[in-house]
């Protein structure tokens, strides 16, 4: 046997925004709105609610902290990368004599407009750098024991 609780009723003020968007769920899923916004009202309302949504920060937080790492990474490729480039380039390249250091001078902007281009293209077909350095460099790196 069945036992049928009285439903009490209650006056509640939503934002249009949320009444909209409780119409539409609503009738999406063929339901009242009143079972909806029972039904979301009890589940705000469970001890384990409380629980759910701490799951559900820690895992965005997780997400973010692994994007992160993967950002920080990123950089110090970058940056190391640019400090080999820089040291090799300052070693190799001898000053030029004035009369073709004008003349290099002159052509330094082409030869920018070369690089920037190249880099657009790199940039949107990629492989990315980052992909082509293996993600256990750091690992390979690290004694045995440390982390």
């Amino acid at each position: 046997m069945t036992r049928h609780r009285k439903k009490s009723k209650i006056t509640i003020y939503l934002d249009p925004d949320v009444t909209t968007a409780l119409a539409d769920f609503a009738a999406r899923r063929d339901r009242s709105q009143s079972m909806i916004a029972e039904a979301a009202i009890a589940s705000f309302l469970s001890p384990d609610d409380a629980e759910r949504r701490e799951a559900v920060v820690v895992k965005r937080l997780d997400q973010l902290d692994r994007r992160m790492t993967r950002l920080e990474r990123d950089v110090g490729i970058a940056v190391e990368s640019l400090a080999v480039f820089i040291r090799f380039w300052v070693t190799t390249t001898p000053a030029l004599p004035e009369p073709a250091a004008k003349a290099a001078k002159a052509k330094s902007a082409e030869r920018y407009e070369a690089f920037i281009t190249a880099l657009g293209r790199r940039l949107a077909q990629g492989p990315k750098l980052r992909q082509e350095i293996s993600e256990d460099v750091d690992g390979a790196h690290q004694p045995a024991g440390s982390n």
